[in-house]
């Protein structure tokens, strides 16, 4: 199980690495063509989208290598008993936060689908950005509730993966 979330996060990374490239790539462009007063239509809105991508993409490989900045300024004083439950309190917190996001960006996703909605200045359909930012939210949580278990499981902190 552990593995394959792995590859899931592992490929979910690469999607939002594939979508930083062609962001730079993208507002590089642009910045360029203004230069011969031919900036691109709907830049602003492609690499809002594709940040959005970027960002979601690297959330759940993150929190598996443990690279998120933690601050333990009073936790460090605890004793590895205390710091065990407030690690597991904390994971289930988060990950039920992150499930509840995940679960209603894409409830919003199917709203704009739905709905026909398209992007302001390109027309073109958004949501399956949306869903994306959703999946990764998703497989963050899925992460967190590994997390959570290892915690419970072993009195240790949970391992680092890479």
């Amino acid at each position: 199980m552990d593995r394959f979330i792995g590859i899931l996060s592992k490929s979910f990374m690469a999607v939002g690495g594939a979508a930083l490239f062609v962001l730079v790539l993208l507002a590089t462009g642009n910045v360029t063509m203004r230069f011969f007063h031919a900036p691109y239509a709907g830049t602003y809105e492609l690499v809002s989208f594709l940040g959005a991508l970027v960002t979601a993409g690297a959330l759940a490989h993150t929190q598996r290598r443990k690279d998120h900045i933690v601050v333990d300024i009073l936790s460090e004083k605890f004793p590895p008993v205390v710091k065990r439950v407030l690690d597991a309190v904390n994971y289930a917190v988060t990950c039920a936060l992150f499930a509840v996001i995940s679960w209603q960006v894409w409830v919003w996703g199917d709203k704009i689908r739905t709905g026909g909605e398209l992007s302001e200045t390109l027309k073109i359909d958004y949501y399956p950005f949306v869903y994306g930012v959703s999946v990764g939210f998703g497989l963050l949580a899925v992460v967190l509730f590994v997390d959570f278990l290892k915690s419970l499981a072993h009195p240790e902190h949970p391992e680092v993966h890479q």
